[in-house]
Parts: C-alpha cells; sequence; structure tokens
C-alpha cells in the first residue's frame, strides 16, 4: 500500500499583519476622536483616520499580491486549500459576533432600556426622577438635551439598496457558476456587474447619509437611535467596501487568466464574504428600517 505525502508550505515571516494592525489602530482611533471632533469643533482626527484608510490599502495591496505569487508559483497543497477554507470560515464567523454586538446593543436599547426609562418593571419613580416626559416609543427621537430629529424610512434608497446587494448576490453566484464551466467571458461579465452594483450600493448609501445629516438632522449626536443607525450601517458599508476591493482584484485576476474550474479557492472565499454582507444587510434592513 502507498501513501501519498503532501508538503504543508508554511509561509516566510512577513510584516504586513503587523502593518494591518496599525492601520486598524489609526482607523479606531481617528474614528473615536473624530466623532469627539464633531461635539468640540477640534480638527486632525479626521487626517488620522484617513491615514489608517491609508495604511489599510496599503496592506491589502502587498499582502494580496504576495499571497497570490505563493498560489500561482505551486506553493498551495491541498492541505493548505482546507487551511484557507478553516481560517476563511473562522474569520467570517468572528465578523457574525462582530455585527451580533452592534445589534446586541440595539435590541437592548429597544427592549430593555426604553421603556425602563418610560417606568416599566416598577420603575415609575425611576422615570420621574431621570426623564419626567420621556415617552417609550421607538425609535427614539429625542435626546435627554431637546434635540429631535427624524427617523429614517424603509422605502427610497434603503429599499433601492436592498435590491441592489440582493441583485449583487445572484450576479455574483452566477459568475461562480460560469468558473465552475470554464465560461471565462462569463465570468467576466457577470463579476463586473456584481462589483458596479457594489459600487451603487456605497453610492447610494453615502447619498442616505447626506440626506440625513443635511435635511433630517440624523446625525451621530442624535442619541441611541442616531448612534445605533450609523455604527451598524456605517460598518456594514465599510464591509461592502472591503468587500468590492475583494471583487476587483479577483475581476483582474479573472482577466489574467487565474483560477480554473477545480481550483480557485479564492473567488469561492470572496463569494462566501459578499453572501455574508449581504445577509447582515437584510437583517439591518428589518430591524434597523423596517421595524
Amino acid at each position: 500500500m502507498s501513501t501519498k505525502h503532501e508538503t504543508y508550505y508554511v509561509p516566510a515571516q512577513s510584516a504586513w499583519p503587523i502593518v494591518g494592525a496599525i492601520g486598524l489602530f489609526l482607523i479606531a482611533f481617528g474614528a473615536g476622536h473624530f466623532v469627539q471632533q464633531i461635539k468640540t469643533g477640534a480638527s486632525g482626527a479626521g487626517y488620522i483616520l484617513l491615514t489608517g484608510i491609508a495604511v489599510i490599502l496599503f496592506m491589502l495591496v502587498g499582502w494580496f499580491r504576495t499571497v497570490i505569487k505563493e498560489s500561482m508559483t505551486g506553493l498551495y497543497s491541498s492541505q493548505m486549500d482546507r487551511s484557507f477554507r478553516q481560517g476563511m470560515s473562522w474569520f467570517i464567523f468572528s465578523e457574525v459576533m462582530f455585527f451580533a454586538a452592534f445589534f446586541g446593543a440595539l435590541f437592548y436599547a429597544r427592549m430593555i432600556s426604553v421603556p425602563w426609562l418610560g417606568g416599566a418593571s416598577n420603575n415609575a419613580m425611576t422615570h420621574e426622577v431621570l426623564w419626567p416626559n420621556f415617552e417609550a416609543v421607538w425609535p427614539l427621537l429625542t435626546t435627554p438635551g431637546g434635540t429631535t430629529t427624524e427617523a429614517m424610512g424603509w422605502n427610497g434608497l434603503p429599499l433601492i439598496n436592498t435590491i441592489i446587494l440582493l441583485t449583487s448576490s445572484i450576479t455574483l453566484h452566477f459568475a461562480h457558476i460560469s468558473l465552475e464551466k470554464g465560461k471565462r467571458t462569463a465570468i467576466t461579465l457577470w463579476l463586473g456587474l456584481t462589483i458596479l452594483l457594489g459600487l451603487c450600493f456605497l453610492a447610494l448609501q453615502a447619498e442616505e447619509y447626506s440626506h440625513a445629516y443635511h435635511e433630517m438632522g440624523l446625525t451621530l449626536t442624535s442619541g441611541v437611535y442616531g448612534n445605533t443607525f450609523f455604527l451598524l450601517t456605517g460598518f456594514h458599508g465599510m464591509h461592502v467596501t472591503l468587500g468590492t476591493i475583494f471583487l476587483l482584484v479577483l475581476f483582474f485576476r479573472v482577466l489574467k487568466g487565474h483560477f480554473s474550474a477545480d481550483k480557485h479557492f479564492a473567488f469561492q472565499a470572496g463569494s462566501w464574504y459578499w453572501h455574508f454582507v449581504d445577509v447582515v444587510w437584510l437583517c439591518l434592513f428589518v430591524f434597523v428600517y423596517v421595524l
């Protein structure tokens, strides 16, 4: 009986994880201070945030280039492929937990904090002391300081963006099927259409934010409703941006003749990530916009 031994490729030490960590730190630091800047009128935090984004983009380009080179030179075995699948699965699971925390904050505010402030669960005295004129309704459109805002409706741009993302999942699925059948022209067309839909989503979300800030008075300082709205939709928009970058890399790799019907996990990983982003948006649409 013969056994086949596969060589498991162990990459050399890389600086890209450290570069990515620095970029994420700058984004977190810059974003946090940028929010404070809105309240205090200070300046400079926006530049830190932009620097962090630039560092992340630089890291993505360098790391993608390294991995693509390793893959195309035949360094990866089937065992390495299984490791990639497990790694991507755990990464998506971590993203699920990331959004679960924000959805948890939304549900806590809606189902516990707001009723509690309204005098539920024998908290009538607390209600009178903390916020005598408070009405336990959601969305909460008035802050303790008296700032009022409007709720973002589900129709209009949010509904259009939902249709766009659902359509993009369908076009990406067709691209994946075309790849498995070896139809490279169809892959390019379907994948290009998916990227275009992703860019349309981001453009419409930017328009939605502009409308919210300038015409509705819905900002990050608009109490718990404004906070949860922008945190959930903003982080989702960031994930759509990263997903679009991922798909762009796959698009150019397809143009260069990369991937085959039986060896295309990078394409599959991008597909997993994009479908995950779409599922998160459906949850957002229901719990943030509709309910």
